[in-house]
């Protein structure tokens, strides 16, 4: 019988029944060919944390202490081919905060942490980025447009700071990791609709409209903004600095005979945010809403909600594609069997968050949505550890309402390194929650590829 919190290792990591000693001996000698990852597994290596921890119940043959509960899941990623210190160390790149935009996997480690808060009240639309300096920047609003900071990880949150009134959350802020500087996308009303674009060079501070350029597509469209997953700056391969976030072509309108024709894209600028190109379609109309990562080698990973399916595919299930050309293009669709589109009771899909987390040389991806099977509650995360071709492994954040949502990783060398952020639409508002990845590998199995886990 599994009990909810307990961190026995299974038979992946070395083999049923092997403890903690053994584990720790293993990595021992397998630390010897790598003696810089040996201090990741060195049971006299703290894995301290700063906030309260979820209560773990007692499992058969426990760590020795919840002081090593990082490391002995360390082990396991290590025993899965998860963590190596041979892997790929990447383009390694630094932000404008002179702090590296990738760091170790062990940041993410240690006790399980959860927490959530109240963040907005009424209106609707959530996306959630942080700052090159971490700072963690939630902005909200279906009239007004409105942003909340946190300066020391997500534990308290400054006051709202009104960037549009009236203002219509456009989804895919983006962090420009080179200058520092924050961009969001406000547009007049329910889109298709006129779009101003807002920068901020102070964290998020204050902000000033600019002017800027979107080149339409292939088709001769220029998307919307609204309602998708934030952007991201480029880090590894030949188009690394350059911006890219997800948008969408609404045909002139979103009524429901125009459906069949909706499209998500993506725009990308290779200036900082003045001049924008508009990406090829997404290989699948009656899409809308979507998300993006770029994976360690370069390649970009595309995650979109699909509101009516015109090619017998499930709309139920969240459609994917992929881009080698820094997200110009997109192909070899797919759809998951695994990630939910919004509640299975009807084909209309339900806007997601994703991210990708800066780990050096790996793929580790948290995604969003809810689990049910009439209405928009349970929402819930969960964990890839290979770019999205598995998800092992999900866990509920909320049993309530839940509806869109959108996640953020945070920075190494700042206060919000080793958490994950999550800002959804809840009862009366908007919540955050703050988590990082040992609390999320506490979760229940989806039968998706391995996990380290209990039994």
């Amino acid at each position: 019988m599994r009990s909810e919190g307990c961190w026995q290792l299974r038979a992946l990591a070395l083999g049923a029944g092997h403890s903690y000693g053994e584990i720790i001996r293993h990595n021992r000698t397998a630390s010897n060919a790598h003696p810089e990852f040996y201090a990741l597994v060195d049971p006299s290596t703290s894995l301290s944390t700063t906030s309260r921890t979820m209560k773990n119940e007692p499992c058969e043959s426990p760590p020795r202490s919840r002081a090593n509960l990082g490391m002995a899941l360390l082990a396991a990623f290590v025993a899965a081919g998860i963590a190596t210190a041979d892997a790929p160390a990447g383009d390694s790149p630094t932000t404008a905060a002179k702090k590296p935009a990738e760091g170790d996997l062990e940041l993410f480690l240690g006790e399980p942490k959860f927490d959530v808060q109240p963040l907005f009240k009424g209106e609707r639309f959530p996306n959630v980025v942080v700052a090159t300096d971490g700072t963690v920047l939630a902005t909200w609003g279906n009239r007004s447009y409105k942003v909340r900071r946190s300066e020391d990880g997500g534990q308290t949150w400054g006051p709202e700071i009104t960037i549009a009134d009236p203002g219509f959350q456009g989804g895919g802020t983006i962090v420009d990791e080179r200058s520092g500087d924050v961009l969001v996308f406000v547009e007049a009303g329910h889109p298709p609709a006129p779009l101003t674009v807002y920068r901020s060079t102070d964290q998020g501070r204050s902000w000033k409209a600019q002017d800027v350029v979107i080149h339409p597509d292939e088709k001769g469209n220029v998307p919307s903004m609204h309602m998708n997953e934030t952007g991201i700056t480029l880090r590894h391969g030949k188009h690394a600095g350059r911006l890219l976030r997800p948008t969408r072509c609404y045909a002139g309108g979103n009524t429901g005979s125009r459906w069949p024709e909706h499209y998500t894209n993506a725009i990308y600028s290779d200036d900082g945010g003045k001049t924008w190109h508009t990406s090829a379609p997404f290989p699948a109309k009656g899409t809308g809403e979507a998300t993006l990562a770029e994976l360690s080698d370069g390649r970009i990973y595309y995650n979109s909600r699909r509101h009516l399916s015109t090619d017998g595919l499930n709309p139920r299930r969240r459609h994917i594609a992929w881009s080698d050309d820094g997200g110009q293009t997109w192909k070899d669709l797919s759809v998951s069997e695994v990630l939910p589109d919004g509640d299975q009771d009807r084909d209309y899909g339900l806007m997601a968050g994703l991210v990708r987390l800066p780990v050096a040389g790996r793929d580790i991806l948290v995604f969003s949505n809810i689990v049910s099977t009439e209405g928009r509650h349970h929402g819930t995360v969960w964990a890839s550890f290979d770019g999205g071709k598995t998800w092992p492994v999900k866990r509920l954040v909320e049993e309530g309402s839940f509806a869109y949502s959108s996640l953020a990783a945070g920075r190494p060398g700042t206060p919000s390194e080793g958490w994950i952020y999550l800002h959804y639409e809840g009862s009366g508002g908007a919540r955050i929650a703050r988590f990082n990845l040992a609390w999320t590998m506490n979760g229940e199995p989806t039968g998706d590829g391995e996990i380290p886990e209990c039994k």
